[in-house]
């Protein structure tokens, strides 16, 4: 049997911004087109999340499926417990995950997903609470369902109107709504969603603190105001800071010389050899506590525009230091 030819349409350009335009103009209006449906059942439906005892088990099949994996770890960084749970694995078993104490949210823009409808009566018979995410409000999952979620849209992005784009648009949407009225209900913060994300930059950022990377004991430049300049030289290039405290003999920090200020005094032709720490040192110098957070120590420099600082401990004494380049080894900036 001899293959028909493929037909290769010439690739146009202005077709594709067109296209690109229209799609997102469809699915803008159908995100819009959700709010008009939300009201009392998105509201019965946060509070039922919110007294869950255990989790949200989220099911979907296909592209649902893709969007309820997402709609779980949203849920999951921002403070609600969530799984995912694919429902053709839960006819061979898997439904044994779910516990008494969860709560299911069923996604599927038809409502009439095979694997879903299949176990809707054993999920009927487990009692556990039933959302469902569908743009069918008489189909087999809403009637199944104790809570109904309107996802539907007026058409696909898709030009022959068959992939789903604007739905899973619409869907994705709906679960960041869920997600986000969830978190704030819970007084979830910041800090909060940096404990989920420690390895990210956020995490770096809000759970880093300035003892966690400065530089401490013996590796922190010092000498007494007393000191020869020869001894503050030799400390400075031992430490490798580019500057070094200049201390009392109970360690309260007095001042601060760096190289910056050796390159001042070199340019201004000042005799250092019979200098002491105390009459090259810069008083009062820039420090910063211990326990605040490294992201402000990389503040405090930019705005002083310094590339190191002093760290004191809770009784104003010397007790680290560190540069902008600790603070890039440990990704704060």
């Amino acid at each position: 049997m001899t293959q028909a030819p493929i037909t290769i349409t010439p690739f146009d350009a202005g077709r594709a911004i067109a296209l690109a335009h229209e799609t997102l103009d469809i699915e803008a209006a159908a995100l819009l087109g959700l709010k008009r449906h939300l009201a009392a059942n998105f509201v019965a439906v946060v509070r039922l999340l919110l007294d869950v005892k255990g989790r949200a088990v989220v099911m979907g099949m296909g592209k649902s499926g893709h969007i309820g994996r997402k709609i779980v770890a949203t849920l999951a960084s921002t403070g609600t417990p969530a799984m995912f749970v694919h429902p053709a694995e839960a006819s061979h078993g898997d439904l044994g995950m779910i516990k008494s104490t969860d709560v299911i949210l069923a996604i599927s823009n038809s409502g009439e997903s095979e694997e879903m409808t299949a176990i809707l009566p054993t999920i009927k018979r487990l009692g556990v609470p039933l959302i469902a995410m569908t743009g069918s409000p008489e189909s087999t999952l809403a009637k199944y369902s104790d809570y109904f979620l309107y996802s539907g849209v007026e058409k696909e992005a898709c030009p022959l109107n068959l992939a789903p784009t604007a739905s899973t648009t619409a869907q994705l949407a709906l679960g960041d709504a869920l997600a986000v009225a969830l978190l704030d209900a819970r007084g979830f913060k910041a800090e909060d969603f940096a404990r989920s994300h420690p390895g990210g930059a956020l995490g770096r950022k809000l759970l880093t603190h300035v003892s966690d990377v400065m530089r401490s004991g013996n590796l922190v430049p010092r000498v007494l105001i007393t000191a020869k300049f020869s001894e503050l030289m030799q400390e400075m290039s031992a430490k490798g800071l580019g500057a070094s405290a200049i201390v009392d003999d109970l360690g309260h920090i007095l001042g601060v010389f760096t190289d910056g200020d050796l390159r001042r005094l070199i340019e201004k032709g000042t005799d250092l050899r019979q200098c002491t720490a105390q009459q090259v040192m810069q008083p009062n110098p820039c420090t910063v506590h211990a326990d605040a957070l490294a992201v402000e120590a990389a503040e405090l420099m930019e705005q002083r525009r310094i590339t190191s600082v002093l760290v004191i401990d809770a009784n104003g004494q010397l007790c680290g230091a560190l540069n902008s380049n600790d603070l890039m080894r440990a990704k704060v900036i």
